[in-house]
């Protein structure tokens, strides 16, 4: 199997996990972009959506899911999100689609959590893949001065701008042993939105499409 066709395995696999008559939260990338294909062939069983990005609401208007303002919605039974790095305690490392702080505050919601990714984004300890903090444009050095402190070489993502208007640092050579101090702890820097360690809210569920088919961790 190709990566793309494990990412398409583990986004189908998540439709177990979608109760019919309920809202669906649904996150961004490439593997959710499967998701959104498969939640669109049962959309008639579907209240609709909540999205984490305006690419999935795109995405997901055109295959005529309705998609609702999260502040109209209660609560929602499931989310379902990819991850760029997921370990062994279901905590991830997210926002390489600059979507993070949508995605954080959509997971929070949920009930229970489904995490789908290729067998590559498991690892042992996060930090390999970049951790991606969303800051308020003028805070931007401060808070690029505040992570070097803790050990990281912040990285202006020159050119991109969140959905909420605001820019994105890439912390590279982090070895992150206790994501969820970390995820506090950068999270009270002034300036910052949030950064994107899920360890206070990580995976309920986690689906990983390998050549063998999809291994399902959690319930």
């Amino acid at each position: 199997m190709t990566q793309d066709e494990m990412k398409k395995a583990a986004g189908w696999a998540a439709l177990e996990y979608v109760t019919p008559g309920t809202l669906v939260g649904v996150g961004t990338g490439s593997t959710v972009n499967h998701f959104i294909d498969a939640l669109g062939s049962i959309k008639d069983q579907i209240k609709g959506a909540v999205s984490s990005s305006e690419a999935s609401t795109a995405r997901l208007q055109q295959l005529g899911i309705e998609v609702f303002d999260l502040n109209e919605v209660g609560e929602l039974a499931v989310y379902v999100d990819g991850a760029d790095e997921i370990d062994g305690s279901m905590a991830m490392i997210k926002g390489g689609g600059a979507a993070l702080t949508r995605e954080k505050i959509v997971a929070a919601v949920a009930d229970k959590f489904v995490c789908i990714v290729d067998g590559s984004k498991t690892v042992e300890v996060l930090g390999a893949f970049p951790l991606p903090v969303e800051v308020i444009p003028m805070a931007r050095e401060y808070v690029a001065r505040e992570l070097a402190k803790l050990g990281g070489r912040p990285v202006y993502r020159e050119g991109v701008v969140t959905d909420n208007g605001n820019q994105i640092l890439d912390v590279h050579g982090l070895k992150i042993t206790d994501p969820k101090g970390l995820e506090t702890r950068i999270n009270a820097i002034v300036g910052v939105v949030t950064n994107g360690l899920f360890a206070e809210r990580g995976a309920d569920v986690l689906l990983i499409g390998t050549p063998e088919g999809v291994v399902r961790k959690g319930a």
